[in-house]
């Protein structure tokens, strides 16, 4: 691994693989044809291609990403990891990952939510490649070669929502957002759920930037939070110093996202929920090797949680500021989590009222991922799709 500071979190990534040998992670069976994933077994040298919208050093989704590719190249030491950052989320994304095939790649891993329709064409004009796209949908009828793989991002953000909640003094909570994309809107649903949880007349403010990461939009949207009264700011974005070290001057709390930034917000840490990928990418890894992606979880939809043991995205250590019956609260709701449940059970009513989620009901994964709305308690308008 590289010499930047570890992940701080508060427990391992469930079921952590061990390293395993080359040649035992790698062989395929000599009958295995591509459509079950298997690695060309003639090729001298084994490549995967990671791409990142952003930078290995953002303290964010893309850093995180980034160690997760430096555990595949530590646990796999003759396989060559190919990498290319700040790639957009436009044709250059299919030419990046077409470049990395022309140089021997094997398999895939764009990392953004919207590299899934190059990731999509890649995979269906390249059979013997695996493609594995990181946070989307795959398309129905789906492909061999193609596969998606998320966490439960929900989980710990309703958690890390629950120590804002009891935070606040001003009852309002600031959240600086990207895109409305479902993710963004699970996001600052659990999170607001989680905080009306403690606190039920908590608001949510949300400011959307139009970007992954941009750090002059990240500091206007922060201070028209601030104007607004939010006295703990949290954010999904790729690079989320700007927005902590911005809560940190302002003298608010904070709550990370994507990777633990305690770092640059020492006073005001509450929480946050961080990306480990490690395990996860090491697994996928030997999973194509071994022949078996298709018939895997890896080559569907894919995703971690804390009922299944596998979430790669899990709450930090909580700030020394948190109060212990918060940490208990906390803890209470990663069991109902460990033990089935959702921060989606109804009732739930949206930001007008109406109920989304009946009484009794929990949302299924499928409706998660294509969620649209807010819950109550989320103010801001959504900028024009």
């Amino acid at each position: 691994m590289s010499g930047r500071r570890p992940l701080r979190l508060r427990r391992p990534i469930g079921s952590r693989l061990a390293p395993v040998l080359l040649a035992l992670a790698l062989t395929a069976p000599a009958c295995a044809g591509y459509g079950d994933g298997a690695i060309d077994e003639h090729r001298a040298t084994v490549k995967v291609g990671f791409v990142f919208v952003g930078s290995r050093d953002d303290l964010g989704y893309n850093q995180a990403a980034w160690e997760g590719s430096e555990a595949v190249a530590e646990a796999f030491p003759d396989v060559e990891v190919l990498r290319a950052e700040h790639v957009p989320e436009t044709e250059k994304a299919e030419q990046v990952m077409e470049r990395m095939i022309n140089q021997g790649a094997s398999i895939l891993f764009p990392t953004s939510f919207g590299y899934l329709d190059a990731a999509v064409a890649v995979a269906r004009r390249h059979p013997e490649v695996v493609v594995v796209h990181q946070g989307g949908v795959e398309p129905s009828p789906g492909l061999a070669n193609l596969g998606t793989y998320f966490g439960a991002v929900y989980e710990p953000v309703y958690e890390a929502g629950i120590a804002a909640g009891a935070a606040t003094r001003t009852g309002r909570l600031g959240f600086v957002a990207a895109f409305p994309i479902p993710a963004t809107f699970n996001n600052v649903n659990a999170f607001t759920l989680g905080a009306r949880s403690v606190n039920p007349s908590v608001t949510t403010s949300v400011i959307f930037t139009g970007s992954w990461c941009n750090p002059a939009s990240q500091v206007k949207a922060t201070r028209a939070l601030l104007r607004l009264g939010a006295d703990v700011l949290t954010q999904h974005q790729d690079c989320t110093r700007t927005v902590l070290e911005a809560a940190e001057r302002a003298g608010v709390s904070s709550v990370g996202y994507h990777y633990d930034g305690s770092e640059v917000a020492r006073r005001g840490w509450l929480a946050g929920s961080a990306w480990d990928w490690r395990g996860l990418f090491v697994d996928i890894v030997r999973t194509v090797g071994s022949g078996a992606f298709a018939r895997s979880p890896y080559g569907r939809d894919f995703r971690g949680s804390l009922r299944t043991g596998d979430n790669p995205f899990v709450l930090t250590e909580l700030g020394p500021t948190v109060a212990g019956a918060t940490r208990v609260r906390v803890a209470e709701a990663e069991q109902r989590f460990r033990d089935g449940g959702s921060p989606f059970t109804g009732p739930v009513v949206d930001s007008y009222g109406v109920e989304r989620i009946a009484a009794g009901v929990v949302l299924s994964q499928a409706e998660i991922d294509s969620m649209d709305w807010f819950v109550a308690g989320v103010e801001g308008d959504l900028p024009e799709r």
